[in-house]
């Protein structure tokens, strides 16, 4: 193997491991119910904090520190609206995760057949 091929071969190794780290991070993030509720909730739109609190049913502050994490993160967005703070999902991707995670607990609750 050529000093350059390998040299490749460690560059992508490298980024496979970065990439991997930040996929922990984030499934980390999503492993606390009141997160996950909030994402869930995020999923079908833009929402404040007031709206936030109550489709999840954890207490106001509670509600914040979480979203601020998940802002931290660069998981979710948020912008002013006359006095709201307005969150908003930061991509599809994170959509589409939380939903799959739901689907998998879908099937073990109910004890569907696995599909692709």
């Amino acid at each position: 193997m050529s000093a350059s091929a390998h040299l490749a071969g460690a560059q992508d190794s490298q980024q496979q491991g970065e990439r991997i780290a930040v996929a922990v991070s984030v499934l980390a993030l999503l492993a606390d119910a009141t997160r996950l509720a909030l994402l869930d909730e995020l999923g079908r739109g833009e929402a404040d904090v007031s709206t936030l609190t109550e489709a999840c049913g954890a207490a106001r502050p509670s509600v914040s520190q979480h979203l601020a994490k998940l802002r931290l993160a660069g998981l979710v967005t948020s912008r002013k609206d006359g006095r709201r703070v307005v969150y908003a999902l930061r991509h599809g991707h994170l959509r589409r995760l939380v939903d799959e995670a739901l689907s998998v607990a879908d099937h073990q609750l109910r004890s569907l057949p696995p599909h692709d």
